[in-house]
């Protein structure tokens, strides 16, 4: 795709790769706050092929001046987390063809964060126009911005795009001084779950917690492993090559925390963190052996005496799991962006997203209702 947008009185780029663009201006745009959107990130989905050849996620970066959004030609809709299969085979159903769709996301990251690289309105303005005119011009079905952070929402309302609401569970850090402070905002019965589920954990495994250059290629030989069984059992085979975690351990060994259980001297669980500029990011987890509350234990335990270490605000433990509200973590809203091209299509679609978006508050409501924290 080589088209170059000229509206009103910017000109758009449509980039070829991530690693194309100077990495400094690339992430003076993105800040440091959110990693995922981060040229170190994202080059190394590029580099490593999770994401080009035929992964069916093609790069094409918008640039509008010294901003960006992280775009992508979509064929499919695998590694989202914001389901649209529905809306594909309606419109298909239809006579349309839904694919290629424009995606603007972290790939395969189901994480709230900036989708418009920029510290000026009227480039994300422009940026937005971009994506619009890529859809009208190539005659694609429709442009997404999935896990929108809340600041720039109303940029996207007010360019008429849908906005679709969707639930996560994250945990808030009250000032906590360290995890038994949490454990006291907690009701009876729920703190002795957790501290039973970690004397157990702990009992089982040894648990290391490895950052910077501790990261080693024998730690990411072994995480490989335990992040291939859980791709195999979720998404039938894995998004993420083994190369992509050995970049990210050179170029982002700062930002990591792999939280490993190792048991008899052999590793046999691990979770990957990212660390962001206020949120500890829940991100991968695998094991080749079954070790009751384990899994509990190294994804959101240790993420929550993380952060309260750091002194970070929130986890983020991604997409899903309402097993995760006993355990702290309440129900908060997410939010994608959608530019539906054809008018009647986006009618029907904007009759959904209203009528799901009614229910998704009801849940969360309900959900934070039987949270674990006390009551009064």
């Amino acid at each position: 795709m080589t088209d170059t947008p000229d509206r009103g009185n910017f000109t758009a780029t449509i980039g070829s790769s991530v690693a194309a663009i100077d990495a400094a201006v690339w992430d003076a745009a993105a800040g440091n706050g959110n990693p995922f959107v981060s040229h170190a990130f994202l080059t190394a989905l590029e580099q490593s092929g999770s994401v080009g050849g035929n992964s069916g996620w093609q790069p094409v970066p918008l640039g509008v001046g010294d901003g960006f959004a992280p775009a992508y030609l979509k064929t499919h809709s695998q590694g989202e987390y914001i389901f649209d299969h529905s809306w594909a085979d309606a419109w298909e159903r239809a006579g349309g063809d839904y694919y290629p769709k424009l995606l603007i996301a972290a790939p395969f990251t189901p994480v709230p964060g900036p989708r418009l690289l920029t510290h000026n309105e009227a480039t994300a303005r422009a940026l937005i126009t971009t994506a619009e005119a890529v859809v009208d011009r190539n005659g694609l079905s429709s442009a997404h911005a999935n896990f929108v952070e809340p600041a720039q929402l109303d940029l996207f309302r007010a360019a008429g795009w849908l906005i679709r609401e969707g639930q996560q569970f994250h945990w808030a850090n009250r000032g906590y001084a360290d995890f038994d402070a949490f454990l006291d905002d907690l009701s009876s019965r729920k703190r002795k779950a957790i501290r039973k589920e970690r004397r157990e954990a702990q009992a089982a495994v040894e648990i290391v917690a490895l950052t910077g250059d501790a990261i080693d290629e024998a730690a990411w030989d072994a995480f490989w492993k335990f992040y291939q069984d859980t791709g195999a059992r979720k998404w039938g085979q894995p998004y993420l090559t083994r190369q992509f975690f050995t970049l990210i351990g050179l170029t982002m060994a700062d930002k990591l925390l792999l939280v490993m259980a190792r048991r008899d001297g052999k590793w046999i669980a691990g979770a990957l963190n990212f660390i962001g500029g206020d949120t500890v990011y829940g991100r991968y987890w695998g094991c080749t052996e079954d070790v009751p509350y384990l899994h509990f234990e190294l994804c959101y335990y240790q993420a929550i005496e993380a952060a309260i270490g750091l002194g970070l605000a929130r986890v983020e433990a991604g997409a899903q799991g309402e097993h995760k509200l006993a355990r702290g973590y309440l129900p908060v809203p997410t939010w994608s962006a959608h530019y539906i091209a054809d008018p009647g299509f986006r009618a029907a679609v904007a009759d959904f997203v209203k009528r799901e978006a009614r229910a998704v508050e009801h849940g969360i409501e309900a959900l934070t209702e039987m949270g674990p924290f006390k009551r009064g």
